[in-house]
């Protein structure tokens, strides 16, 4: 199963009053593992940064002057995320600003079926607690002391690690299935751990080891470990 966890930063809080995403970040799952795959574009919002947006993730307009506008990016984002549930953090947010953009370029809109919101998902396991990223990074003692200000792909490598958390911990299955069941639109195909390069050093010690052979010796032919 492919999920993207996703975030963006705006310069506001309305598209329809003329607030643009000025960046977007995302992380790949598979199987609820990250498989390294993200996305991250910086954007031109073609308007001023208003002082308030700015001091919440400190994207301002010399720096954003030169990045790509939504519509030369668009095709690309919609491409990355393809049909892969999209994993966010009070989703109805980044969905409204998404689909205006995506509006604005005449490409289909995202469902909202597509979003899993880990906002509803924290207030309805811890009922009358803080959601928000910061206080689930305290519920889960979840590192984000480089979280200064926000950031689209910084947010989402954290949220990543809150999801997993969310839905029940890091290691959902452990991996113990057998067979891997497949659904539409499954990309699980496109990725598989590489066996290490360099296997570990033992870390038996030459005499562990001699006390073991001598021990499976005195157990006779039968010994489980002389026949494998």
């Amino acid at each position: 199963m492919r999920e993207i966890v996703l975030d963006t930063e705006t310069t506001g809080f309305d598209p329809e009053s003329g607030d643009r995403i000025v960046e977007i970040g995302a992380v790949e799952l598979m199987g609820h593992v990250a498989t390294g795959k993200t996305y991250h574009q910086y954007i031109n919002p073609e308007r001023e940064m208003p002082q308030e947006a700015f001091e919440v993730h400190g994207l301002g307009d010399d720096f954003l002057r030169d990045k790509p506008k939504f519509a030369q990016v668009g095709q690309a984002f919609v491409d990355f995320i393809g049909d892969a549930k999209l994993v966010i953090h009070n989703a109805a947010f980044d969905i409204k600003f998404l689909n205006a953009e995506l509006k604005w370029m005449g490409l289909p809109q995202i469902p909202w079926e597509q979003a899993i919101d880990t906002l509803a998902i924290a207030r309805k396991r811890f009922p009358g607690s803080p959601a928000s990223l910061d206080a689930l990074c305290r519920r889960f003692n979840i590192d984000n002391s480089s979280r200064t200000l926000h950031g689209a792909l910084l947010d989402s490598e954290i949220l990543a690690e809150v999801y997993l958390e969310l839905i029940g911990g890091r290691q959902p299955d452990f991996g113990l299935s057998t067979s891997a069941q497949k659904s539409a639109g499954d990309r699980s195909g496109e990725w598989v751990p590489r066996p290490r390069p360099t296997p570990l050093a033992s870390r038996l010690t030459a005499e562990e080891a001699a006390a073991h052979a001598e021990f499976v010796a005195k157990l006779g032919d039968d010994a489980l470990w002389i026949k494998s």
